[in-house]
């Protein structure tokens, strides 16, 4: 399994709405990311989308990543037939052989029938290009109904990218998620968390930490995971400072101890 990072592991110094930095990471510093913190794959996911760069852009980043030995992987949400082919061509162009997808967008939330009409008619394209989409458990749907959609499909070219946080906004722990799942996973999103009471015992707030302080039983799920699972990038939930200066500093700091954690956990 190789170990990698995330467009998501440094989401604010990558902009949050309301919360623009005065220069934003780009994908090439991205790339400068991963040299600093030696792992050589970066999942370039939605926050930095790649559909919006340029002609130009796009060769300069995958020259970039050839000199310096990095994988790229696409990642994109709304899966709808359009935006599925539009991911294909890129990923084919900068030779992502997996595409992590979420399957809702703001303003699009289809059925699951229309999640799995979607990927059966593209399965004979993500077959012919050797590209196996990866669905992530974001929220909304159960690990079932997630399931179900990788049995539908019924391709060794559909598979789960499998987030260790996500399912809480569906009302599912972690365990039952992995337990579910694990024999369809393909690209693990590593996330570490923390669950504390509010000060008033009236709810929970779940939160963020660097890897090796929070709870996430990150033994037991490497433990269930097939051959499969070809990849593992680390995303971080940074709970925000004072400043974005701060905040951005907190998530590089955390990115070099969660990675250096991994290290020690996850053979390539």
């Amino acid at each position: 399994m190789k170990l990698g990072i995330s467009s998501y592991t440094f989401t604010w110094a990558s902009g949050v709405k309301d919360y623009l930095p005065r220069v934003p990471l780009t994908p090439q510093d991205l790339l400068n990311k991963a040299n600093e913190l030696g792992v050589n794959l970066v999942q370039i996911a939605d926050n930095m989308p790649l559909h919006t760069i340029d002609t130009g852009q796009m060769e300069d980043l995958i020259r970039i990543a050839t000199g310096k030995g990095i994988e790229l992987e696409a990642g994109a949400k709304g899966l709808t037939r359009d935006n599925l082919e539009s991911y294909l061509n890129i990923s084919e162009k900068i030779n992502s052989r997996i595409l992590r997808f979420v399957i809702d967008q703001q303003d699009y939330k289809p059925s699951l029938e229309e999640v799995i009409s979607v990927i059966r008619e593209a399965e004979p394209e993500l077959r012919s290009r050797g590209i196996i989409l990866a669905i992530e458990n974001h929220d909304r749907f159960t690990a079932m109904q997630f399931l179900q959609i990788i049995e539908k499909a019924g391709s060794p070219y559909v598979g789960i990218c499998l987030d260790c946080a996500n399912s809480f906004g569906a009302g599912e722990g972690f365990k039952e998620v992995v337990n579910c799942l694990a024999p369809h996973v393909v690209n693990l999103h590593l996330k570490e968390i923390s669950i504390k009471r509010k000060y008033h015992m009236m709810g929970f707030d779940i939160e963020g930490r660097p890897f090796g302080e929070g709870l996430m039983p990150l033994e037991w799920i490497l433990s269930t995971l097939t051959p499969e699972c070809r990849t593992a990038v680390l995303e971080l939930w940074t709970p925000p400072e004072d400043t974005l200066e701060e905040t951005i500093i907190k998530e590089r700091n955390w990115a070099k101890q969660s990675i250096d954690y991994l290290r020690k956990h996850i053979k390539e």
